[in-house]
């Protein structure tokens, strides 16, 4: 291959890169652990329109949303222990399902595909 037509490739792969970088699904989690109450919830961002279900770990537990269309580009997703949150549309996780005050959290697709990358999450400690 000629030097030319090499940086020409070089160029063209890192531009798709940038591309699909850019247009990359994106996940945002955030918790609390109470004494009486564990919540938390994982917000997805530059998704493709379609439906998606939020993962929530913990330790060994794992707590998984009920399937949601998007709306634009977003989903978002509440885990919660208090019988309230639940009422309005949370999914319902054990007082005691935040572990060691750190939670991971992921989306995926109707196919089981997991969509944006796995984020960790030191919660917020409260009494």
């Amino acid at each position: 291959m000629t030097p030319k037509k090499l940086v020409a490739a070089a160029t063209a792969a890192s531009l798709m890169l940038a591309a699909f970088s850019a247009g990359a699904a994106d996940v945002e989690v955030r918790c609390e652990k109470r004494s009486a109450r564990s919540s938390a919830s994982v917000d997805g961002s530059n998704l493709a329109s379609g439906a998606y279900r939020a993962v929530l770990k913990s330790g060994t537990k794992i707590a998984r949303s009920p399937f949601a269309e998007t709306i634009g580009d977003e989903a978002q997703f509440d885990f919660d222990s208090k019988n309230t949150e639940v009422a309005e549309g949370a999914t319902s996780i054990p007082i005691d399902f935040i572990v060691d005050g750190r939670v991971r959290g992921y989306l995926v697709n109707t196919e089981g595909v997991r969509v944006t990358p796995v984020v960790k999450a030191i919660c917020r400690i409260r009494n």
